[in-house]
């Protein structure tokens, strides 16, 4: 980027470090930056170091928050016998759309992954092993992706928590709404006659 001034070219080499923003991204995003009147630009800035400073997670599930315990956990409407179990807070956001879950969730911060050298110790299941010793869970419910990773680490959890007697269920998998079955590939269709239900 020798061909931008210093600090745009610092600018547009931060902004590429961002998830899924490339390097045309990044300069059209650097680009618009500076066309921000000073204000804006002040308010994305401070938006920006205030999520970083005040965002933490939670010390019951692991969600990110800017209260502990988050407005989740503390909330007394909500199932607490039930646990859902995802990978990132992102899917605490994709559940709650749904509007349908009132249970409790659980973080994982990642999947188990032997390739990349993660094992169980290096995602959050310890105080998983914890909450479900300490409180009356009746069933928890796997909510892992669908890859290899999150197979693996459903069937471990699985094979953990069992034996304590808690229903393990996992969220199903198969052909979305509005898909066609012509276009799904095998495993989905596997999946989706797994997981078939009675009607």
């Amino acid at each position: 980027m020798r061909q931008y001034p210093k600090p745009l070219a610092k600018l547009i080499n931060e902004l590429s470090k961002l998830p899924g923003i490339g390097a045309k991204s990044a300069q059209r995003l650097a680009f618009h930056i500076l066309s921000l009147e000073n204000g804006e630009a002040e308010r994305l800035a401070e938006a920006i170091t205030t999520a970083k400073k005040e965002m933490k997670y939670c010390s019951v599930c692991g969600n990110l928050t800017d209260q502990d315990p988050c407005i989740i956990c503390s909330d007394p409407s909500r199932r607490d016998d039930v646990i859902c179990v995802v990978e990132s807070p992102r899917d605490v956001m994709a559940m709650e759309r749904i509007k349908e879950f009132n249970g409790l969730y659980h973080v994982l911060h990642g999947v188990i992954s032997p390739m990349e050298g993660i094992g169980p110790e290096d995602i959050n299941l310890k105080s998983l092993i914890q909450r479900l010793q300490a409180g009356d869970v009746k069933e928890l419910i796997i909510a892992t992706n669908p890859n290899i990773e999150g197979e693996a680490t459903a069937m471990y959890i699985a094979r953990l928590i069992k034996p304590a007697g808690i229903k393990v269920t996992r969220i199903a998998h198969g052909i979305p709404v509005g898909g066609d079955l012509e276009y799904a590939d095998e495993v989905t269709l596997l999946k989706s006659l797994e997981g078939r239900r009675e009607l």
